[in-house]
């Protein structure tokens, strides 16, 4: 059985925080966040249909993804895709500090010229067991509140989910 991922949005605030410990050392774990091979591996839920078309984790890096078919702009305003549209990712990195820190900017296709923040840290568990811990700013509370209504959640903890089983192997 994995690890449980804690995916906290208090009411009111424009933030998400999200906590999750791994059965794999932290050098696997910020492996899987930096190598571009192995980030494609797991982000998003299984299905989505993924396409990492940029992905270069250095300050100043860039990087971008799109989900095609079932998950789009539609879906993340609560209804139902049924053109297989094209909802679209992408940042800039700040600050990646090996093993520790990873800081980047994102923005949402469907909240364009919003952008946010995220603040990864990865700590070091002793025994070969590490934690993540991601700071997700938002750049307003309806921003997050439609982040939230995305489906993100299971993004999330199904892409953990298959980040541990590739950080174990």
């Amino acid at each position: 059985m994995s690890n449980p991922t804690t995916i906290t949005a208090t009411p009111g605030t424009p933030y998400v925080d999200i906590v999750r410990e791994f059965d794999a050392p932290v050098e696997a774990v910020f492996r899987a966040h930096v190598a571009r091979e192995l980030y494609e591996q797991w982000i998003g839920s299984a299905g989505d249909g993924i396409e990492v078309i940029e992905y270069d984790a250095a300050p100043g890096g860039t990087w971008k993804y799109v989900i095609k078919g079932p998950v789009n702009d539609a879906r993340a305003a609560g209804g139902d895709n049924t053109a297989g549209e094209i909802m679209s990712f992408r940042g800039v990195f700040h600050t990646v500090e090996q093993n520790r820190l990873l800081v980047q900017t994102f923005e949402v296709s469907f909240a364009p010229n919003q952008v946010g923040v995220d603040t990864t840290t990865f700590e070091d568990l002793g025994g070969g067991r590490s934690r993540l811990t991601l700071h997700e700013l938002y750049p307003s509370i309806e921003a997050r509140d439609a982040a939230m209504a995305s489906g993100m959640e299971s993004g999330i903890r199904a892409g953990y989910d298959r980040l541990e089983e590739i950080a174990v192997a």
